[in-house]
């Protein structure tokens, strides 16, 4: 069945959202400078804050960004509803002393970032992307386009290529940038030049490796969406979408997206799940409101977090990595995720609760759990439970070629996600 024009309208956004993406930086900022379009206010963490009653607000750190609406008659109790993703990626970021070469080629020395599919990433055009921070105390952000290329060595070189390619994350991952003597250049000098500073004021950054195509919608009936980073990008824009275009009612409770860096590494950082960003915001906003330690506790007490991250769709060459019953499959709805040992937080309670979400949004649900010989991640839902004791629950899309530098997914599902958000950031 063809897909609405309405979900290929998502789904070319969710392609102009990833390229404004390449880095959690630059998402961070992207979902910042979305919102402040439609009325939300910037806040900084140093400044005191306004009265919240009745505002949209944005706040950034560093890769993370978390935004809000506050009804007009919140109260120390009115319960938050918390929808969750991450802005990082698994792929490559740039080393000190970056620039490197040998025969003629000028490479860049990186290091592996997470688990990547690291044969995913050669033979394509790539980016460089992240923050500089500066000499005069400032950051800014840079992006250089297509700049490097990771080349497989030719099968006449390599005739066992087919029968299992390893790479050695050192010697075989270092991309080529130019031509030239490396000690007569410097790959600093493009990330400058992107970002229009003098490369001498470059006083420490952190830059990844992007893929440089954009997403693209293809497939009979135009079902596919194939993308760099859609783990978990798709979900932050489909969180955005939704907190966009979600009315600041009177009463109701408060709307929050929480876009956390660092999921790919555990989360325990200043600005990931594990660390105190989320907590510090809620510390601020529910003060704002009148509320103690005592009257918070309770508003967490009817509050929830929707965890939502990419899960495995069941590949149809590789079924016997999936569980033999339960199958999501693109194209079929988003999917709720539930592991017996707690690796995803969903419980009775909140799968009934998800399920009223989508009736309510007019969207149908898959279920996902793995092969029990095939244990699977986990991802921020289980951390900001364990952190806040808030009822959470691990949705997503289903996916193929997960942590591949180019993913592929259903964009009827990516639509049905920003729908059921909407729907949950209702209460």
């Amino acid at each position: 069945m063809p897909v609405s024009p309405a979900a290929l309208a998502h789904a070319e956004d969710l392609a102009d959202f990833v390229a404004a993406s390449p880095s959690s930086y630059h998402a961070a900022a992207e979902v910042a400078r979305r919102l402040e379009a439609v009325g939300f206010t910037r806040l900084h963490e140093e400044d005191s804050w306004p009265a919240l009653a009745g505002g949209r607000y944005v706040v950034v750190r560093d890769g993370a960004a978390i935004a809000w609406t506050v009804p007009t008659d919140a109260a120390a109790t009115t319960p938050a509803q918390i929808f969750g993703a991450h802005t990082d990626s698994p792929g490559f970021k740039l080393k000190p002393q970056p620039t490197t070469g040998s025969r003629g080629w000028l490479q860049a020395a990186v290091e592996v970032y997470g688990g990547p599919l690291l044969n995913s990433w050669l033979d394509r055009e790539l980016r460089l992307a992240g923050r500089l921070a500066l000499a005069d105390g400032s950051v800014v952000l840079a992006d250089t386009g297509a700049l490097l290329r990771l080349p497989q060595l030719a099968i006449h070189l390599d005739r066992g290529v087919n029968n299992g390619l390893a790479l050695d994350k050192q010697t075989e991952t270092q991309p080529v940038w130019g031509l030239g003597d490396a000690a007569e250049a410097d790959v600093l000098a493009e990330l400058a030049s992107s970002a229009e500073v003098p490369v001498a004021e470059i006083r420490g950054y952190d830059v990844v490796v992007a893929d440089s195509a954009r997403g693209a919608v293809f497939g009979k009936d135009r079902a596919f969406f194939a993308s760099g980073r859609l783990d978990d990008l798709a979900s932050v824009h489909a969180g955005v979408v939704a907190l966009a275009d979600h009315e600041t009612p009177e009463q109701g409770p408060i709307a929050i997206l929480a876009a956390f860096d660092h999921e790919e590494l555990g989360s325990a950082s200043r600005s990931g799940a594990a660390g105190p960003f989320l907590e510090d915001i809620l510390e601020r906003v529910y003060a704002n409101l009148g509320a103690d330690g005592s009257t918070r506790r309770q508003a967490y007490a009817s509050s929830w977090c929707l965890s939502s991250d990419v899960g495995h769709s069941v590949h149809p060459n590789y079924a016997a990595k999936h569980d033999p019953v339960v199958q999501p499959v693109l194209g079929s709805g988003p999917i709720l995720k539930l592991n017996a040992n707690q690796r995803y937080a969903t419980d009775a309670v909140g799968t009934a609760s998800w399920l009223t979400w989508c009736e309510r949004a007019g969207v149908t649900s898959q279920e996902f759990v793995s092969n029990n010989s095939v244990p699977c991640g986990s991802t921020i839902g289980p951390i900001t439970a364990t952190r806040l004791g808030i009822r959470t629950v691990d949705v997503g899309i289903p996916i193929l070629s997960m942590h591949s530098a180019r993913e592929l997914a259903g964009v009827s599902d990516l639509y049905d996600l920003a729908l059921v958000a909407q729907s949950f950031f209702k209460g």
